[in-house]
């Protein structure tokens, strides 16, 4: 492992919340969204030993910022986590990648000079806020002249899984398959307790509710289309609908916190940087295959941080939808076997606003277990976006 200098950007600590269903009966539906954000940041000033008025700012990812995600939840969640009231705090949506996005602002921060201590966070409570609830009736958050440029119209993420699947020929067992495969890696790492670093249990809750143990091929083949309407069908022949709710990401409640500084704060507090944030990118994409935007983010970040495919030792890739990995794997060439080694999305959960704040603190406890170098996150937005993050252990 190289060294980090007093500039670096690192990674201190990072905590997440077990994920719940994003249902009435999952087990986080009680909790409040700023208090659920709450939990990580005071878990997260609590592990590092940081003491929280030495915190310049929080950047905190949510997506449907409307009804208990309103009124900026990162201020909200902080006061509540009892961080003084000299502590700042903005909320960012970049859709799917906000707290990814959230990571990667923090990092500029702190490289810009602006920042000795930031913290990057995420939260979504899809049970209490659901998605979509902000936009009104009535209401046209696109204007007329993005219609006019797509006359045809744009279409859902589900619609954008159906297209990526049949341009990439990918079947239905190939799905499944990786679907399952997401679940029996995720109750492996359970069961090995790979997650017990990252975790901060809340409300009785200690593990990831959604995660399914034995969910095999064929109980995932018995599964009907999730997406199917006779309208699409229509203007869209070649889909051969094969996304389902088993090879798709969840409705998810959950909150991450990650704590970044620069090197010489990490010195000066006696603190242990866990990784460096080496590169980071935001690239857009065709907003009808939105979900594609992860593979030119890919290659975006590699070239930026001169590095190639065989230099990275461990892959995040969010499962949204399993062709969006799987598309992701065709394109770049990168090795399945090194992809969301504890599981992933489909598996765990998506709660949309802490998803990369998420997958960043798994990606940077699996590296430390690992014991690896480079880790390569990235996540698809809708609008066609996406960003790319790759971090050093240190």
């Amino acid at each position: 492992m190289s060294g980090f200098s007093d500039r670096d950007a690192v990674i201190v600590g990072a905590v997440r919340t077990p994920v719940g269903k994003g249902k009435a009966n999952g087990a986080l539906h009680g909790v409040l969204p700023a208090d659920l954000l709450a939990h990580s940041l005071r878990e997260l000033t609590a592990r590092t030993g940081v003491d929280p008025a030495q915190v310049d700012d929080v950047i905190a990812g949510a997506v449907t910022q409307v009804g208990d995600q309103a009124v900026n939840i990162a201020r909200n969640a902080l006061l509540g986590a009892g961080f003084p009231e000299t502590v700042p705090a903005t909320t960012v949506d970049r859709q799917c990648g906000s707290s990814q996005q959230a990571v990667s602002f923090a990092a500029h921060g702190v490289l810009a000079g602006a920042y000795d201590i930031v913290i990057a966070a995420g939260v979504e409570s899809m049970s209490r806020v659901p998605m979509g609830s902000s936009v009104l009736p009535g209401s046209d958050p696109f204007g007329t002249d993005m219609a006019a440029r797509y006359p045809d119209g744009l279409v859902p993420q589900g619609i954008s899984a159906e297209l990526i699947a049949a341009k990439w020929h990918l079947s239905r067992s190939q799905l499944d398959e990786f679907s399952a495969g997401s679940h029996e890696k995720a109750a492996a790492a359970a069961k090995a307790g790979r997650f017990d670093a990252e975790l901060a249990p809340i409300a009785g809750l200690t593990s990831d509710e959604i995660v399914r143990p034995g969910t095999t091929v064929e109980t995932l083949a018995g599964l009907r289309p999730a997406f199917y309407t006779e309208a699409y069908a229509a203007r869209f022949p070649q889909i051969n609908w094969d996304i389902t709710a088993g090879n798709s990401s969840p409705l998810s409640d959950g909150s991450a916190a990650v704590m970044i500084t620069s090197g010489a704060t990490a010195r000066r507090l006696g603190l242990k940087p866990l990784a460096r944030i080496h590169t980071t990118v935001a690239v857009g994409s065709d907003p009808l295959y939105m979900l594609t935007g992860v593979i030119p983010a890919t290659e975006k970040v590699l070239q930026r941080a001169g590095l190639t495919l065989s230099d990275i030792d461990l892959f995040e890739v969010n499962e949204a939808f399993a062709p969006v990995v799987l598309s992701w794997s065709a394109d770049t060439g990168a090795d399945l076997a090194k992809v969301n080694v504890n599981g992933g999305a489909i598996a765990i959960g998506h709660p949309l606003g802490a998803s990369g704040a998420r997958i960043m603190t798994t990606l940077v406890h699996a590296l430390e277990q690992r014991g690896a170098r480079y880790g390569l996150q990235t996540m698809c937005e809708a609008g066609g976006m996406a960003n790319a993050t790759i971090i050093e252990r240190l």
